[in-house]
């Protein structure tokens, strides 16, 4: 994932990279600190969104199979593109051939 957004040109952080063995709350923290988009492949950050309110500015949480993982980074390289700064304030579900965005108000 994290390969094909940097080869388009997009600004990526590794959060194994910055705080190893962080857990979800610090992950959270950290995307708000640097008003990042969080890409997740970890359910939870639903319930850190919608249930404990941790103001992230976006999240793209993936869900895709082990057998087509090929297709991922185009597929979120083409999500980033096309909706742009409509990644702000939302919570997008990313699965193969669709995306269901959902606003974080």
């Amino acid at each position: 994932m994290t390969a094909a957004l940097r080869t388009a040109g997009h600004d990526v952080i590794e959060v194994a990279d910055v705080t190893p063995q962080a857990d979800d709350e610090q992950v959270a923290a950290l995307a708000k600190a640097r008003a990042a988009i969080l890409i997740t492949e970890d359910r939870d950050f639903g319930r850190l969104v919608y249930v404990m309110n941790q103001g992230l500015h976006g999240v793209i949480y993936v869900r895709w199979p082990v057998g087509a993982r090929r297709h991922l980074g185009p597929a979120l390289v083409d999500l980033v593109h096309r909706l742009g700064d409509g990644l702000r304030g939302a919570f997008v579900v990313l699965t193969p051939g669709r995306a269901r965005v959902r606003r974080m108000e």
